[in-house]
């Protein structure tokens, strides 16, 4: 027995003492093995980010429900009606003690989360938003199934769904890209006008005296930012769009040679009082400029050529100058390479040429971008307003998050506006 492990030794001892030798898996059975680690990491989670505190401050049926339907959602996305055929496939209900909640259970706690909306993000603004301090805004949509819900409509589909309705909504967070708050619109609503309310929000019911709204250059445009400057206490930073930036060159108030030195710098123009403007240049978005611009000519050439071999091909019944036109303008917007190519048109003749000039200008100012703010030097440098503006990008990963595996938020299907 010298050799023998402690524990088997042990073992021994008390069989000598009399004990009978029994093997675990002759007295037990397993009927049901509930998975559980992943319901705790997750449960664990909400209660480190106080989440059931946000949501309600008084433990009650309807704030577990929603928590259960918030820990299904990243579980196992489905429907409602998917969620309760599910609920008892791990110890998720179990733990909530919502073991007896149905599809109608779910929509009157969504409903009842819905009526508290305001009162959540309010929680939230006052947790992580101060006078002065920045907020990030972008707009996405989803596609949509169905036909029923009034928010489903036409327009920009982000997802590439052809043929599908979608559904807007606006992310608002803080410096970090934590989220504050999301509103819903009607899918053919333009990016642009739904700045307005954020502003109205952050003014209104947050109760900010004073604050910087960070946007992209699609939306916060010149319109929105002359609404902006009506309001003494909104600040804002975004960025000019490219025929702007080429005025600027034109008019000589941005010179291309300072990025021989240097890859920032900041300068002013009278077409933007009372502005600051930072122009960058990023050598890595010069090269994905050029080879997006390379390939898409390219494509655009091999299209054209098709249609020039075409149009050569009919001798007999000649291709009419309204065809003609309609194939190639097809092709040139699809690319949208239009500005590079010069087309002849005529009954039974297409042929085009490059505009070689409209080309170089482009290429001369790829990779430079110019950051728009109005917040003073000394309140903000031209390293953090660019720094700013780039964060723009923790919005992005939240869609992402939101669209993608993780939640699965697409395609919407609630028929009701409340529930969207």
């Amino acid at each position: 027995m010298t050799n023998w492990p402690a524990t088997l030794v042990e073992s021994f001892r008390k069989i000598l003492q009399g004990a009978v030798a029994v093997f675990p898996k002759d007295i037990f059975s397993i009927e049901r093995s509930v998975p559980h680690g992943h319901v705790k990491a997750i449960l664990s989670i909400t209660c480190n980010l106080e989440l059931d505190n946000i949501i309600a401050s008084k433990p009650c049926r309807e704030r577990d429900l929603v928590l259960g339907m918030i820990a299904e959602q990243i579980i196992h996305p489905t429907s409602k009606l998917g969620f309760t055929r599910i609920w008892n496939t791990t110890t998720l209900p179990e733990e909530l003690d919502i073991k007896d909640a149905d599809e109608n259970d779910l929509y009157a706690a969504m409903d009842w989360l819905y009526e508290r909306q305001e009162r959540i993000e309010k929680k939230l603004a006052g947790r992580h938003l101060h006078d002065g301090a920045q907020v990030l805004y972008d707009v996405t949509s989803s596609y949509y199934e169905g036909n029923t819900c009034p928010l489903a409509q036409f327009g920009h589909n982000r997802d590439g769904k052809k043929g599908k309705p979608v559904i807007v909504y606006g992310m608002m967070t803080d410096a970090l890209g934590r989220p504050l708050s999301v509103q819903v619109y009607k899918g053919n609503t333009a990016d642009p006008t739904t700045v307005p309310d954020q502003v109205d929000k952050l003014l209104g019911r947050f109760g900010l005296n004073r604050i910087v709204l960070v946007g992209d250059r699609g939306m916060l445009a010149q319109t929105q930012i002359d609404n902006l400057k009506e309001h003494p206490g909104i600040g804002w930073i975004s960025c000019l769009r490219f025929d702007s930036i080429r005025d600027l060159v034109n008019q000589g108030d941005l010179q291309l040679s300072l990025f021989d030195q240097q890859n920032l710098a900041e300068i002013s123009s009278p077409n933007y009082p009372g502005e600051r403007l930072i122009a960058c240049y990023n050598p890595l978005m010069a090269q994905q400029r050029r080879r997006k611009r390379e390939e898409l000519l390219e494509a655009t050439q091999e299209k054209l050529d098709k249609i020039v071999r075409e149009v050569n091909r009919r001798r007999k019944k000649i291709m009419d100058k309204a065809t003609i036109g309609q194939k190639a303008g097809r092709v040139i917007n699809s690319h949208k390479m239009g500005k590079h190519f010069d087309l002849q048109i005529e009954d039974g003749h297409f042929s085009y040429t490059l505009k070689e000039e409209s080309i170089k200008r482009e290429y001369e100012l790829d990779g430079i971008y110019v950051v728009r703010t109005s917040e003073a030097a000394e309140k903000l440098s031209a390293d953090d307003a660019v720094r700013s503006y780039k964060n723009l990008s923790s919005v992005e990963q939240l869609f992402r998050t939101l669209k993608g595996v993780e939640t699965l938020v697409r395609p919407i299907r609630h028929r009701q506006e409340r529930r969207v």
